[in-house]
């Protein structure tokens, strides 16, 4: 994968088949320290601790449609190209929790990518799941929570219309641009 977004949409599609009704993704930008830390959490059904254990293993999967699960281990590889970590957490019954941290100015550090429309692509694959993306960029930070624009929109429109789906990827992209000081 080229952009750390495509490795947000890989990890948010397990918490997906781990029929999580709730995917928090955090991109916290710290110059500062020199780190770029993505967090994706969801409320799933976890893993077991011999799973867990091998699972940046990329012979190692839960789908049955293929033998390899490259996601997770290409995830871990991409942040400690750099010079950072990845850590992964989780419990059966309660969910997981991945966490990789990027040197921010590591010349192999990925491009973060579209995140507009990498959350464009999430809700629209699976509207019916609640997601919170939030991203700080050196102190500076937006949410975004489909629970509020449910809420706000009720139930007779749905989040994957496409008048919907344009406003999600402009509101992204305008928050992200105010974050960085209409610099990008």
């Amino acid at each position: 994968m080229v952009e750390i977004s495509l490795h947000i949409l890989d990890i948010v599609q397990n918490s997906v088949r781990a029929k999580a009704s709730l995917i928090e993704i955090s991109v916290i930008e710290d110059t500062s320290s020199n780190l770029l830390t993505v967090r994706i959490s969801d409320n799933g059904c976890g893993m077991s601790e011999e799973f867990l254990n091998d699972v940046t293993n990329p012979f190692r999967t839960s789908r049955t449609t293929r033998k390899v699960g490259l996601g997770v281990p290409m995830f871990k590889n991409a942040a400690e190209q750099t010079g950072g970590s990845f850590e992964i957490s989780s419990k059966l019954g309660e969910g997981t929790v991945v966490e990789a941290k990027f040197v921010y100015d590591s010349i192999d550090r990925q491009p973060l990518g579209d995140m507009a429309f990498t959350m464009v692509t999430i809700v629209n694959s699976d509207p019916d799941i609640d997601y919170v993306y939030t991203h700080t960029f050196n102190g500076l930070s937006f949410d975004f929570d489909t629970r509020q624009i449910r809420e706000t929109l009720g139930s007779e429109v749905p989040l994957t219309e496409p008048q919907v789906l344009s406003w999600i990827e402009d509101y992204i992209n305008s928050e992200t641009e105010n974050i960085y000081g209409g610099i990008q």
